[in-house]
């Protein structure tokens, strides 16, 4: 459907977007250069690159791997990772027999300064509800297939505290740096809706 802004159709969320800042910007509402500040941040210092950036540390530093395990907040902010939403993260490490899943059941809590801001299917409903009580469905059809015999935990993050999993090493990148692991991170993965794959 091409929404055109005609009587009973809707505009596309940017449009209404863009026009509701044009306008809060026109009534002296807002500050463009702020929201532009805004977006810069969460682009370019704020997001899923710091949160591979300390996996592929994990992986690489077996000493920094023990810290991040046992005081996740602590070693990520040893990267210089820190702010709002970055208060009591811990830190899980999926196995060949173990893996970790978070989800937020009340909400959205999410640890910003390394996962950024969370995507829309984190905050679905269906997402919150189904992904605690049939984690290995929601996991295959998020393109996830685990064996029967993988044990799936499901961490639900709060405001206390903010979980983000370490995933597996994929194997074949014995011979990869901490640099060139960090691309291979995705955001799923340390949410635990996907694994790392070798390139």
């Amino acid at each position: 459907m091409t929404a055109t802004g005609g009587a009973g159709e809707r505009l596309p969320a940017s449009l209404r977007t863009e026009a509701l800042e044009q306008l809060l910007t026109e009534r002296g509402l807002i500050d463009p250069e702020v929201v532009d500040g805004i977006i810069t941040t969460y682009e370019t210092n704020v997001g899923p690159l710091n949160g591979a950036k300390v996996i592929a540390k994990a992986w690489t530093d077996p000493e920094y791997r023990r810290r991040l395990l046992d005081d996740g907040t602590a070693a990520i902010k040893e990267l210089g990772f820190s702010g709002s939403q970055g208060e009591h993260i811990v830190v899980v490490e999926n196995t060949a027999t173990t893996h970790h899943v978070v989800v937020c059941t009340l909400c959205s809590c999410y640890p910003w300064p390394v996962l950024g801001l969370p995507p829309s299917w984190y905050k679905d409903p269906s997402y919150r509800a189904r992904v605690v009580k049939e984690p290995r469905t929601v996991l295959a059809e998020m393109g996830l297939e685990l064996d029967d015999d993988v044990q799936i935990i499901v961490h639900d993050s709060t405001s206390e505290v903010r979980w983000l999993v370490l995933p597996e090493r994929p194997a074949g990148t014995e011979h990869l740096s901490e640099e060139e692991l960090v691309p291979l991170v995705t955001r799923d993965a340390m949410v635990g809706v996907a694994k790392v794959t070798a390139p």
